[in-house]
């Protein structure tokens, strides 16, 4: 496991987030504008939270959730939105930082449960005790 220090995101971070967003995004192209209205709102919204993960004074992975009311849950849930890791850096235990100190953020919350859709990395989660509970669908709006 590589040593990084994970802490909710500041202004200054914004132009080394955009470049990993742009990484992220594999079925959207990430607009600079849009990126920092976007980053200006979500550091100001009670219910995101945006954690970086920051190595030998670089930042090398972000994860982006929120917090929001729920009948099914009966309570609060918390979604994990984005999350992602230098390439160069994956499987170094990065993205299982980045986890945890979400999932301890939802529980002060809380949270009744932490929920997240992914293509791509179902054996993660799972090695961090999620299990698969529904199908994601989306419907383009624009």
């Amino acid at each position: 496991m590589i040593t990084c220090h994970i802490h909710v995101a500041e202004p200054q971070d914004a132009d080394v987030l955009l470049a990993l967003a742009s990484g992220f995004a594999t079925s959207f192209v990430v607009d600079g504008a849009a990126f920092q209205t976007a980053f200006s709102a979500l550091l100001a919204d009670r219910d995101a939270h945006l954690l970086v993960a920051e190595q030998d004074a670089h930042l090398v992975g972000y994860l982006l959730g929120f917090v929001h009311a729920s009948f099914y849950a009966n309570g609060p849930v918390a979604w994990v939105e984005e999350i992602t890791v230098a390439e160069n850096l994956r499987r170094h235990g990065i993205g299982q930082l980045l986890m945890q100190q979400f999932e301890r953020w939802a529980a002060t919350r809380d949270a009744r449960l932490v929920a997240l859709a992914t293509r791509r990395a179902v054996p993660f989660y799972q090695a961090l005790g999620y299990e698969e509970s529904a199908i994601y669908l989306r419907k383009l709006l624009s």
